[in-house]
Protein backbone atom coordinates (compact mmCIF):
# COMPACT_ATOMS: atom_id res chain seq x y z
CA UNK A 1 0.00 0.00 0.00
CA UNK A 2 2.62 2.32 0.46
CA UNK A 3 3.27 2.56 -3.47
CA UNK A 4 -0.14 3.02 -3.75
CA UNK A 5 -0.42 6.00 -1.30
CA UNK A 6 2.32 7.68 -2.81
CA UNK A 7 1.68 7.32 -6.42
CA UNK A 8 -2.19 8.70 -5.30
CA UNK A 9 -0.09 12.14 -4.74
CA UNK A 10 1.29 12.11 -7.99
CA UNK A 11 -2.48 12.46 -9.40
CA UNK A 12 -2.58 15.49 -12.22
CA UNK A 13 2.09 15.30 -12.54
CA UNK A 14 3.71 13.99 -15.58
CA UNK A 15 5.25 10.81 -15.64
CA UNK A 16 7.26 7.81 -17.79
CA UNK A 17 5.57 4.53 -17.17
CA UNK A 18 8.14 1.81 -19.05
CA UNK A 19 6.42 -1.52 -19.99
CA UNK A 20 7.60 -5.07 -19.75
CA UNK A 21 7.59 -4.61 -23.65
CA UNK A 22 9.87 -2.23 -23.78
CA UNK A 23 7.12 0.67 -24.63
CA UNK A 24 7.49 3.87 -22.60
CA UNK A 25 5.13 6.45 -22.76
CA UNK A 26 4.82 10.22 -20.99
CA UNK A 27 1.69 11.34 -19.72
CA UNK A 28 0.03 13.17 -17.08
CA UNK A 29 -1.27 10.71 -14.54
CA UNK A 30 -5.05 10.84 -14.04
CA UNK A 31 -5.50 7.71 -11.64
CA UNK A 32 -3.83 4.72 -9.88
CA UNK A 33 -6.00 1.85 -8.26
CA UNK A 34 -4.95 -0.40 -5.19
CA UNK A 35 -3.24 -2.45 -8.44
CA UNK A 36 -0.90 0.20 -9.03
CA UNK A 37 -2.99 -0.11 -12.88
CA UNK A 38 -2.51 3.58 -14.22
CA UNK A 39 -4.47 5.77 -16.41
CA UNK A 40 -2.76 8.13 -18.35
CA UNK A 41 -4.02 11.40 -20.17
CA UNK A 42 -2.05 13.78 -23.00
CA UNK A 43 0.22 10.63 -23.60
CA UNK A 44 3.04 10.58 -25.93
CA UNK A 45 5.66 7.83 -26.90
CA UNK A 46 9.03 8.22 -25.97
CA UNK A 47 10.31 5.84 -29.31
CA UNK A 48 7.61 7.24 -31.73
CA UNK A 49 9.92 5.51 -34.45
CA UNK A 50 9.90 1.96 -33.15
CA UNK A 51 6.26 2.54 -32.22
CA UNK A 52 4.27 4.51 -34.99
CA UNK A 53 0.95 3.15 -34.41
CA UNK A 54 0.88 4.61 -30.97
CA UNK A 55 1.10 8.52 -32.47
CA UNK A 56 -2.60 8.86 -32.47
CA UNK A 57 -3.55 7.15 -29.02
CA UNK A 58 -4.49 10.09 -26.41
CA UNK A 59 -5.14 8.36 -23.34
CA UNK A 60 -4.19 4.69 -22.20
CA UNK A 61 -4.87 2.60 -19.20
CA UNK A 62 -1.62 0.23 -18.02
CA UNK A 63 -2.17 -2.46 -16.47
CA UNK A 64 -0.28 -2.70 -13.07
CA UNK A 65 1.53 -6.39 -13.73
CA UNK A 66 2.78 -5.26 -17.06
CA UNK A 67 4.53 -2.01 -15.90
CA UNK A 68 8.57 -2.17 -15.80
CA UNK A 69 9.37 1.29 -14.58
CA UNK A 70 7.24 4.67 -13.33
CA UNK A 71 9.33 7.10 -13.48
CA UNK A 72 8.75 10.01 -11.63
CA UNK A 73 9.48 13.98 -11.96
CA UNK A 74 12.02 15.14 -10.18
CA UNK A 75 10.49 17.63 -7.69
CA UNK A 76 8.04 15.71 -6.40
CA UNK A 77 9.84 13.42 -4.74
CA UNK A 78 10.34 13.64 -1.06
CA UNK A 79 12.79 10.96 0.20
CA UNK A 80 12.42 11.72 3.77
CA UNK A 81 8.72 10.87 3.68
CA UNK A 82 9.63 7.62 1.88
CA UNK A 83 11.69 6.68 4.35
CA UNK A 84 9.62 7.06 7.33
CA UNK A 85 7.10 5.96 5.50
CA UNK A 86 8.99 2.36 4.87
CA UNK A 87 9.97 2.16 8.35
CA UNK A 88 6.66 2.05 9.70
CA UNK A 89 5.69 -0.20 7.22
CA UNK A 90 8.24 -2.46 7.95
CA UNK A 91 7.18 -2.36 11.52
CA UNK A 92 4.15 -3.44 10.34
CA UNK A 93 1.94 -0.38 11.53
Amino acid sequence: MLFYSYFKTLVGKEVTVELKNDLAITGTLHSVDQYLNIKLNNIRVVNEQKYPHMLSVRACFVRGSVVRYVQLPPGSVDVELLHDATRREARGG
